[in-house]
């Protein structure tokens, strides 16, 4: 009874016949005779897929990366010229070149690569329509929740294409201003007047104002008494001009000539006299400090008084009032005057000696 439960549980392979083993053996080898040419002819083409993609991406990345090496190269050599501080800041060009080749590059990659990808699915006869179906959701799910990333990243790349601004270029960004250190995709690192860094998103930024390119504007008040003879204000400010115009370093910093623009206002107690010039960028301000610092040494030297300067020499003070440092008359001065006698303490009652 086990015997036969046991039996009945685990039966026994039956025996293969040698027939069909053979039948089978000639029915695999007749599949496989049928379908080899097949199966190398896809493998060959995906290995010919994979090694042209790989050597396609190896010659793009190289000539972007010996293009960058050559553009550096490039601004180095001007940066030794005389004019080499003044066009060209080697390190702006550096990493400007350096961010634009690294957008490229991956840029290269991603659709070589991507490309190269697609045609070995179809090269195995795998449907495309699915995936890149469901790519495509993936791609507006991720554009929708990464939009920020996204937006930063694009302004980035176009920022830096179009050379908007650069490494020590002093910037107005509307969020933050001060002077740039480092351009990225993403973000713009500042350094403000005081010393602090800003960290700036791309896409955060609306307007740039740029204060490091084309030329400066050096603008000075000259605020004179009205009495001056204006013929000769504007005499001894044309001379100073012109020996600023002939010194080093001015005479590279001063663009054009000094111009007096004339008055800017006429008041009762002064009158302010307009003087500009055209600078380099960034140099305005160092312009203007030398320039004040001129004017005032040849007003000095020429007898003409600014407001607010020392009095001249010839100038007499009128006469003060004597009596201003005296006080007021008091009431009190009197003995007689009720004042006194109102304020006199009040003498003890006699006493009688009779009681």
């Amino acid at each position: 009874m086990l015997w036969s439960v046991l039996s009945a549980a685990d039966p026994s392979p039956e025996p293969v016949n040698l027939d069909d083993a053979a039948q089978q053996a000639n029915n695999a080898a007749s599949w496989v005779e049928q379908n080899w040419s097949t199966w190398l002819s896809v493998g060959l083409r995906i290995l010919l897929i994979v090694v042209i993609a790989a050597v396609l991406r190896t010659v793009i990345r190289r000539s972007l990366t010996k293009l960058i090496a050559r553009m550096n190269r490039s601004a180095q050599a001007v940066e030794g010229t005389a004019l080499g501080g003044l066009l060209v800041n080697a390190e702006r060009r550096r990493q400007r070149s350096e961010a634009i080749g690294s957008v490229l590059r991956s840029v290269a990659s991603f659709l070589i690569l991507g490309t190269a990808a697609l045609m070995v699915l179809g090269a195995l006869n795998i449907n495309l329509a699915p995936l890149l179906a469901s790519a495509g959701v993936a791609g507006v799910a991720l554009g929708f929740g990464a939009r920020n990333l996204v937006t930063d990243f694009l302004s980035g790349v176009f920022m830096i294409l179009e050379d908007q601004y650069g490494v020590g270029d002093s910037i107005d960004a509307g969020v933050a201003s001060g002077e740039v250190i480092e351009v990225g995709l993403r973000v713009t690192k500042l350094r403000g007047d005081g010393g602090e860094i800003w960290y700036v998103r791309n896409g955060e930024i609306k307007r740039i104002g740029n204060l490091s390119q084309g030329w400066a504007t050096a603008a000075v008040d000259v605020q004179v008494r009205p009495t001056e003879d204006l013929d000769r204000v504007r005499e001894v400010i044309v001379e100073t001009a012109a020996e600023l115009a002939k010194d080093e370093p001015w005479n590279e910093m001063l663009w054009g000539p000094v111009e007096v623009l004339g008055l800017d206002s006429v008041l009762l107690e002064s009158m302010v006299v307009r003087v500009s010039a055209k600078t380099m960028p960034g140099k305005a301000l160092g312009v203007e400090r030398e320039l004040r610092w001129r004017i005032k040494q040849a007003f000095d030297r020429a007898g003409i008084r600014i407001v607010g300067g020392p009095a001249a020499l010839g100038d007499e003070a009128a006469p003060g009032d004597p009596t201003a440092g005296m006080a007021a008359p008091s009431a009190l001065a009197s003995p007689t005057s009720p004042q006194s006698l109102a304020a006199s303490p009040i003498p003890p009652p006699a006493t009688s000696l009779n009681k």
